[in-house]
């Protein structure tokens, strides 16, 4: 009789039953980040604790790349959206991503889904589950693991634009090289990650965790 070939899907959902018991703050998810429509492949990988929002899962994505956060952003789980909600522009359909937490996802199976950032240049991530496990006493999340090449330059016009770009900045007899490093406002080498840049980025949102845990532990009536 053939054994079953051991797929990622398999182990994925192994260890979710493993798991699952555990409370979602001793819980972290690890995501592999691909920027959709590049090649060579632009990705990340990252850590964070399940208990973290949707909002804050941007705000790492943001730092990981990374971009600057000038633009809406979106979450998409099969046919379901999540964004922040717009109190004026009411939409029943769309979800909010400041209360969902990663472990609303991680928990029903969902293994990928997507972000989209920048409607305009419309960047699209496809955000994998790797592995779900327990979070590390001593590591401050969320923590940026390993990636591949630079990201895009903000409002650089999308898939089509950036390939024009590239070509101009990265051919020294390109006529339009100067022009684009110019608007770039300096050198741009699409094969360099900087690391001190997403380190930084990340150490900014542990920070802000950190102050706010404090204050909530402060909030709350001292127990007799």
């Amino acid at each position: 009789m053939k054994r079953r070939p051991v797929t990622s899907e398999y182990r994925f959902n192994k260890a979710m039953r493993y798991y699952h018991c555990m409370p979602e703050r001793s819980r972290i998810a690890r995501l592999r980040i691909t920027l959709d429509d590049t090649e060579p492949t632009i990705w990340r990988t990252v850590e964070v604790l399940l208990t973290a929002s949707l909002v804050l899962l941007h705000e790492v994505i943001q730092a990981a790349m990374p971009f600057q956060d000038y633009h809406l952003f979106q979450f998409q789980e099969g046919t379901v959206r999540y964004a922040i909600p717009d109190p004026e522009w009411p939409d029943g359909s769309t979800r909010s991503a400041k209360t969902t937490k990663v472990a609303a996802l991680v928990d029903r199976g969902t293994i990928a889904f997507a972000c989209i950032y920048d409607y305009g240049d419309n960047w699209q991530h496809t955000i994998t589950v790797e592995e779900v496990c327990p979070a590390v006493l001593d590591v401050a999340y969320p923590r940026f693991l390993d990636g591949e090449r630079r990201v895009p330059p903000e409002d650089v016009g999308g898939t089509m634009g950036f390939e024009e770009f590239l070509e101009a900045v990265t051919k020294p007899r390109h006529r339009e090289r100067k022009r684009m490093l110019e608007w770039y406002d300096g050198p741009f080498d699409p094969e360099m990650l900087d690391r001190e840049t997403i380190e930084a980025g990340m150490t900014k949102l542990v920070r802000r965790r950190g102050i706010g845990q404090a204050a909530f532990a402060k909030s709350r009536p001292e127990r007799s």
